[in-house]
């Protein structure tokens, strides 16, 4: 085990930043690629001084959103029937629910959960979102998702059982976040009608 984290300590230094860019763009498009297997050990790399913290935040940031707008590109210009070739029906009408359910903020929300967060985009391209709040959302979500990852490899350093042990913790802990900022957000707007 300890050989194979070293192989991906590695390549994420030898691809840099445009490494980072590439994986998470991966990440949060049509062929899913597990974030923490990128931006922990840049996490890590940043803690030694081999990469800049900022710069690689940046780049999964980046990634994450190029990702998401390359899904949401294929729903919105090709349509529903485009979108079933590479989602089965009823993961697609899942997310779909989501999606209408939490309305645009979802873009949001769907960034933080796993299993959802490759996928929002379809809907959001298939109800022709505003693409600035699409961005937006979209860059909020993925950053704190980024962000996390990120420093907990900046911490926690080498020991990247440790991660894989307290996933869960960290990804109900975000969640925990995300229902919080939902309801003070949903309270805000019934406040306003």
């Amino acid at each position: 085990m300890q050989d194979i984290i070293n192989w991906i300590v590695y390549s994420v230094g030898d691809l840099g930043y445009i490494g980072i860019f590439v994986m998470m763009f991966l990440e949060s498009s049509l062929f899913p690629f597990p974030s923490e297997i990128v931006m922990v050990p840049a996490g890590y790399l940043a803690s030694k001084g081999e990469m800049n913290l900022f710069a690689a935040i940046l780049s999964g940031i980046l990634g994450s959103v190029a990702g998401a707008w390359f899904n949401y590109i294929i729903a919105k210009s090709a349509g529903r029937k485009v979108v079933l070739r590479f989602l089965k029906e009823h993961h697609l009408e899942k997310i779909e629910k989501f999606f209408e359910r939490h309305g645009e903020i979802s873009t949001f929300n769907g960034r933080l959960i796993p299993g959802v967060r490759q996928y929002i985009s379809f809907p959001a391209g298939l109800a022709k979102m505003h693409p600035v709040k699409f961005s937006v959302y979209t860059a909020l979500g993925a950053g704190i998702w980024v962000v996390v990852l990120t420093m907990l490899g900046y911490y926690i350093g080498e020991n990247q059982e440790l991660v894989h042990k307290y996933i869960k913790e960290i990804t109900i802990l975000t969640l925990l976040i995300l229902i919080l900022i939902t309801f003070v957000y949903w309270k805000k707007k019934k406040v306003k009608f």
